[in-house]
This record gives C-alpha cells, structure tokens and sequence, in this order.
C-alpha cells in the first residue's frame, strides 16, 4: 500500500477537489482492502462509526456498496430514502446538515443537485460523500480507475481512454476529470451538441497542462483507434424526461458500442458500463423502447457486453472496495 497521506475529515464532493497523489492512494488504499476482503480478514476500521445514507436517488451499486463497504469495516448504517426525512421540504438543507451532523460520523448523498452534497459538507461538520449528483459521479470514477489498473497493462498516463455516448452527463463530466488528473489521453466521441460543458473543459485543459494528459472532443467514430478503454451510459440519465427518447436515439445510435468498434481500437481493449445498461430486452424499459422504437439494444450491443472485452462487473464490485477506501481515508482510520 502507497505511503499514508492525511485526509481525514475531507468530504469527497468531486475529484476536481483531489490531486493525482491523493487519487493513486484512494486506488491503493482500495486495493489492499480488496485483498484483505478476498482472504476473509475481518476488518474493523469504521469500529463505532455511524455513517447516514441519504438517497433521493434510487440505486443498486451505490446503496450495497456504501452499506457493504461500513458493515465490512464494524461501521452501523442508516437509510435515508426520499420519504424518511423533510430535507428541503420541511426543514432547511442547512438545518438538516447540522442535525445529522450531531448524529453521524459521515453522510453519503445520492441525488440530484450538485449544491445539496456541498451545503452539506458545509454545515454538517463532517464528511460527505457525493454518491452521485446531476452533475459528478466522483465514487464511480473512483472504481473506473481501479478497473482500468487491474486490466490494463499500461501506466495511466500510457493510456487513451474513450468514453462515447452523451459527454454532457455526470458520467461524461467525471471520466474527463479523473482521466486527465491521472495523465490519460481521455477522449469524448460524441455528436457536437452532447459535448461537454466549455467552462468544464477550459478547466481540465488546465489541469492537463500539469499532468500532462489530454482532452480530445470529436464526432468521428473512427477515433476509437488505439483505444486502450471504450466506456459507454445509457442515453438517457435519471430525472430526463421521457420526450427526450427520441432524439436521444437519433443522435446516440451511430455511437452504439459495437463489435466492430471494439475491433477497431487496441488489440486487446477493455468496455466499461457504469450500469444499469440497455443491452438487451430483460427489462421493462428495454421493452418499452423496443415496442416504441424497434431496437433490441440501445448504448452497447449484447455481443460486446457479453464479451471477454466486457469489464463491467469488476467494475461494479470495485465501487465498494474504492467506496470503502473514502471512507476510511476520510474519516481518519487507523492502519
């Protein structure tokens, strides 16, 4: 494991907020929990640590593993769903900072505004986990990274890292951030209108310029040569509308994830998926758009997840091995 670095009390709102030191150690911190785990050494780090889990949001991976990754470690978890407290409604984000920071050692947030998680890193007093907002999906990015260490033989700043589909979304927003912090050549293959935001990028030109990675926007397809990672997102995120279906599969299927673009990167290139994905018709959304629509598969056809290229669910359990990584770090566990 990398030499301990200090960050303790530190909330986990973006990766903007870290260095590419403070990165690699997360990874390493991560990895030795994950042998530990595999080996069966119980662990006790979050010993008498209560951390509270406020959703807005539905998920699967980001529930289980932040609940996985504190009972693992002898922490006691609470469950905040959209119906259990008045945040917002009845009482003040503000007030309900203070008010679960008189009862919790740490708050993981999953919801929609980016401002929420940070009024509550602001007012709780201690730290918080951003589990996803509209706007960054920093734990995701976090076992990203992990994945791509384990699978791809190659430093990160040795690496080109093509993330296709809406490069406007969270997903979008985050890769790009942890990507050039680590050195990568990240780039965004996407129709022109679902670039990224130009401030967003502006700023990681910067950050690029120290880590000396790279950010490259383009709508060519073919750009996926060399590629070392291909990384896709369902077309529409959660909170969308469903209008937008339509004009998000006319603008997205030239930009499916298929077996001839695996083909054309590097020989032996890895997908990723932050998942749930649309690759085949096994659920009720699935369905509904192939009666509306006619396809059988949407982001990423079923070969290519299906495929030894495929990733995916290394990926998703590395969320709680990396999950259980910001929380030790942060909340200053003894090793």
């Amino acid at each position: 494991m990398a030499q301990k670095i200090e960050l303790k009390g530190k909330s986990f709102l973006t990766l903007k907020d870290f260095t590419k030191e403070e990165i690699k150690y997360f990874l390493s911190l991560a990895s030795y929990l994950k042998t530990k785990k595999k080996i069966g050494i119980k662990g006790d780090l979050l010993e008498g640590k209560n951390i509270a889990l406020l959703f807005e949001k539905a998920s699967t991976r980001t529930r289980c593993s932040f609940e996985v990754a504190a009972h693992d470690e002898g922490a006691q978890v609470t469950y905040l769903g959209p119906k259990d407290c008045h945040m917002g409604k009845k009482e003040s984000m503000e007030d309900t900072a203070k008010v679960l920071g008189r009862f919790f050692d740490g708050i993981e947030f999953r919801g929609y505004k980016q401002e929420t998680v940070e009024c509550l890193s602001k007012y709780s007093g201690v730290p918080v986990w951003n589990g996803l907002t509209d706007e960054y999906h920093p734990t995701q990015i976090l076992a990203d990274l992990l994945t791509v260490s384990e699978h791809v033989d190659k430093p990160f700043d040795k690496i080109k890292f093509v993330y296709v589909g809406d490069a406007r979304n969270n997903m979008g927003n985050s890769l790009m951030i942890g990507c050039v912090k680590m050195g990568m050549k990240f780039v965004s293959l996407a129709p022109k209108e679902l670039w990224p935001n130009e401030e967003l990028v502006k700023e990681m030109e910067e950050v690029a310029k120290v880590t000396k990675g790279s950010i490259y926007l383009t709508e060519d397809i073919n750009d996926v040569e060399d590629a070392d990672v291909i990384y896709t997102d369902v077309w529409v995120s959660m909170g969308e509308p469903d209008e937008v279906w339509e004009e998000r599969i006319n603008d997205l299927l030239p930009y499916r994830v298929t077996m001839d673009l695996i083909k054309n990167s590097a020989e032996n290139v890895v997908f990723m998926h932050c998942l749930p994905a649309f690759h085949d018709l096994n659920t009720k959304i699935g369905k509904q758009i192939h009666e509306k629509f006619g396809l059988t598969e949407m982001e990423v056809t079923d070969e290519v997840f299906e495929s030894n290229n495929s990733v995916v669910f290394d990926e998703a359990e590395n969320r709680m091995h990396t999950i259980k990584a910001v929380m030790a770090a942060t909340l200053g566990a003894k090793f």
